[in-house]
């Protein structure tokens, strides 16, 4: 006749808080205590979530307006010379990898935030910071962080700029992830601010 085992009762299962930060004081009346791994047969996870990384790419700073009437500089004019009216569209990539703790912040919705330097070359041109914040969804790795500016709205003036990009990644929206889990740096891109005719 098979033997029936007793329950183990839920409770007894159930590491105490005590016992988390300071063990029972009987087990340091047993045996010493195993040190590191003994043979190559051993299994030992000694990171559980894994790293945690991302990339960025494809900085831009460029103007949308297209072709130019005649009497401008030239009428197939460069992407990167902008008018101080005309609309810019500022971003970049951000590239996660897909380890289990990147899948984990995610999910949670982590902001990633990346402020756009555009820094003047000459004492006549400013020097403008733009912030964009987009928040991370579950298992989308790859975003488009990025907005639609003009130039005299971010309070550019004529003049040659550099365009570099710092980017943070975090905090969470919970009490316990108020904190940036990373940083990077993209750049740069150069841009001439003008202030020309257009008929539209």
């Amino acid at each position: 006749m098979p033997t029936t085992l007793p329950t183990i009762e839920q409770s007894s299962e159930v590491v105490s808080p005590a016992e988390i930060t300071e063990p029972p004081v009987e087990m340091a009346m047993q045996l010493p205590a195993q040190g590191g791994l003994l043979s190559d047969t051993e299994t030992y996870s000694r990171e559980i979530l894994g790293q945690s990384q991302f990339e960025l790419y494809h900085l831009k700073a460029t103007g949308l307006r297209g072709q130019l009437p005649p009497w401008g500089p030239h009428p197939e004019q460069s992407k990167h010379i902008i008018d101080l009216d005309e609309d810019m569209r500022v971003g970049l990539i951000v590239k996660f990898d897909q380890s289990p703790l990147t899948r984990l912040l995610l999910c949670l919705g982590v902001d990633i935030c990346a402020y756009f330097h555009f820094e003047g070359l000459g004492g006549a041109a400013a020097e403008r910071d733009l912030k964009v914040v987009a928040k991370s969804k579950e298992n989308q790795f790859k975003y488009w962080v990025g907005t639609v500016i003009k130039p005299q709205d971010l309070g550019l003036n004529r003049g040659y700029y550099l365009v570099g990009a710092t980017v943070e990644i975090g905090p969470l929206t919970h009490r316990c992830g108020q904190y940036i889990f990373g940083y990077g740096y993209i750049g740069e891109r150069r841009v001439q601010i003008a202030d020309q005719p257009f008929v539209g």
